[in-house]
């Protein structure tokens, strides 16, 4: 299984906008991507590609989340989501 810490780079942390961007670009891969605050149990995980469930993580700027994937391509996935995810999407104009 890949897995990959980032952290988020958006001020408002995964919500509304972030959250839509990660969970549209989730679902592009056909991959089971999850993502869990660090240090949380991995059974904790949430579906990555869900806005939802992004949105009720409540990742806050500046914390650290895993990403985990496994199959083909899952490395590729979850650099591209890491980028993603450290990009301030607040400051896009």
């Amino acid at each position: 299984m890949a897995e990959t810490i980032a952290t988020v780079g958006s001020t408002v942390g995964l919500h509304a906008r972030p959250a839509a961007l990660l969970a549209e670009a989730a679902a592009d891969y056909d991959l089971e991507i999850t993502i869990a605050l660090e240090g949380e149990p991995a059974e904790d995980a949430l579906d990555a590609a869900s806005v939802l469930s992004l949105m009720g993580l409540g990742a806050e700027y500046g914390q650290k989340v895993v990403l985990r994937a496994e199959g083909d391509g899952a490395d590729e996935a979850l650099a591209d989501l890491k980028q993603l995810i450290e990009t301030d999407h607040d400051a896009e104009g």
